[in-house]
């Protein structure tokens, strides 16, 4: 039977299990990276306080504990988090100009049940954890919010998810289903007497 195979679409099959294979091994090889990511990131907060990075970095310090200064606010966004008991609202963020250096840093300043919520603060020095951002990579978690916010609850790293097995597992097993479907597809030409 194996002289029998259509060999354009056996070609195409065989090139979409290959590529799909190889990404389930890029998978796994992604997943140990996460897992050595996630293990420093578990370190971080144990570490002496460094200064806030504001300049472009390779790699975010996260869950490193700094000290940064906002020379001046600039905006202001709300985003939606929690506080220190989980109660949903919005943690209140603050783009500042650190100087004529680099693009300058982010600040969580506390949270509020309204994104509207009127705060006053000036900038000066902060002092907290570097924590994800989705708009700026990274922003330092303030430890004393703003005159007007409450805390807000500190991201951790079991809140950064690594889902690269899973992804692995799912390529493996669109490998094998696309093969299964494939021998099933020459089994019925075969009964047909399609394939000689």
């Amino acid at each position: 039977m194996i002289g029998k195979l259509p060999p354009l679409a056996t070609a195409i099959v065989a090139l979409a299990v290959a590529t799909m294979i190889g990404l389930g091994v890029w998978q796994l090889g992604r997943a140990r990276e996460k897992e050595a990511l996630l293990e420093l990131y578990s370190k971080a907060p144990s570490l002496p306080p460094i200064a806030f990075p504001t300049g472009p970095t390779l790699e975010p310090p996260l869950f490193r504990r700094a000290e940064g200064f906002c020379l001046q606010p600039l905006s202001r966004s709300a985003v939606a988090g929690a506080n220190g008991s989980g109660e949903p609202g919005y943690v209140h963020v603050v783009s500042c100009r650190t100087g004529t250096e680099g693009p300058g840093m982010a600040v969580e300043l506390g949270w509020s049940k309204d994104p509207r919520a009127q705060f006053r603060w000036k900038g000066g020095q902060v002092s907290g954890l570097i924590v994800p951002d989705r708009k700026h990579r990274m922003r330092l978690h303030s430890e004393n919010p703003a005159p007007g916010l409450e805390p807000s609850r500190a991201p951790s790293q079991a809140s950064i998810p690594n889902n690269h097995r899973l992804y692995a597992v799912q390529w493996f097993l669109f490998a094998a289903m696309a093969v299964l479907i494939y021998v099933l597809a020459l089994r019925k030409r075969w009964k047909k007497g399609e394939l000689k």
